[in-house]
Order: C-alpha cells, then structure tokens, then sequence
C-alpha cells in the first residue's frame, strides 16, 4: 500500500479529526429515545475508537508521525472522552463530581501540553496516560451498552437494573483512579517544566 507523499500525515491526522466529529454525533444520538438510537451509538462510538487506534498504526507504519498529530491526538481522545462523560451526566447515570475530577485532569494536562508546545517541545502520551484511556474507553462503551440493553431488554424487576448501575458505578470508580494516578504521573514526570511556567 502506497500514500502519497505530498501531505505527510494527513491521512493519520484526518482519521483523528473524524474521531471528533464521530463524537459530537453520537452525544446527539444518546439523546434519542428506543433501542436503535442506543446501537448506533455503541456502533459509533466502536467507529471511533477504532480510529484512535487507526491514526497511531498508519502514522507510524507509514513513518508519518508528526508534531501536530502527536499534539492533536490526544486532544481528539479528551473530546470524545469529556462529551460523552458530560453526556451521561446530564441522563443522570454517573455522579457529575467523577466528570469533574476527569476534566480538571485532562484540561490541565492539555494546558501544559499547550504551553510545552510554545516552547516547540512535545510530551507524547506515556504508558499509564494510554492505560487510562483504554479504561475511559471501556467505561463508555460499558455504560452505551447498558443503555442499548435497557432499551432492548428492559426488565420487569429491579434487580438487574440495580446490578448495572454498580457495573457502571465500578467501571466509573476504576477511571476515576486511573485518571488521578496518570496525572500524578504526568506532572512529576515534568515537574521541571512546570517549574518553568511558574516561574514565568
């Protein structure tokens, strides 16, 4: 397979601009009542996180790796992360103080990456900051089939409703530690840099 050499990385980069606007799509499809609306959205949310993994694997095998899609990235993954969080928030299944502590992580790390990126140096994502993103991923996936299941298969009792709201409430509380170790890590790691911005 051949990719033409003009625009390095614009496929890659393109697959990571399509993971936002996959997102503000499927914030609007959550909101739509009946069990339909719920698959297209677990199928659009699978869409797009396979293209968090499409832009990684293309950049690299094609040897198209470069500043802007190592900064727009992780970016993208925030978007898609925070606004189906904040989505699920308003349809009241997760505690708005759990969102909370994830957007301050990442809006603060994003602001460092913002101000490393000024001084033309860039902070690629580090083991625990992608372990904590599989497990936001997988917290949102876990949560939209939840929604399709009690859209298709609604119980009559309230037993299993009770057990899926702890599935989601334990998924939520193993992203919320995840989220708070990767940003401890991220901040010691670049202790020296943020040194710096305070010192200016």
């Amino acid at each position: 397979m051949t990719v033409p050499r003009s625009r390095p990385g614009a496929l890659p980069n393109g697959f990571t601009i399509l993971r936002v606007v996959l997102t503000l799509v499927i914030m609007g499809v959550v909101f739509l009542p009946g069990g339909a609306a719920k698959l297209w959205a677990v199928g659009l949310f699978l869409l797009a996180a396979l293209t968090d993994w499409l832009d990684g694997y293309l950049a690299r095998r094609w040897h198209q790796v470069t500043a802007f899609g190592i900064l727009l990235d992780p970016i993208a993954d925030k978007v898609l992360v925070v606004g189906l969080l904040l989505a699920f928030v308003q349809l009241k299944l997760i505690p708005a103080w759990m969102v909370l502590v994830i957007v301050l992580r990442e809006f603060l790390i994003t602001g460092v990456r913002l101000y490393a990126a000024t001084r033309q140096i860039v902070i690629p994502a580090a083991r625990e900051g992608k372990h904590k993103t599989v497990s936001q991923m997988a917290t949102i996936f876990v949560i939209l089939a939840v929604l399709a299941v009690e859209e298709l298969a609604p119980a009559p009792g309230g037993n299993r409703r009770q057990l899926l709201a702890w599935l989601i409430s334990g998924c939520m509380w193993i992203t919320v530690a995840l989220t708070v170790f990767s940003g401890a890590s991220f901040f010691w790691r670049n202790r020296s840099l943020l040194r710096d911005a305070i010192a200016r």
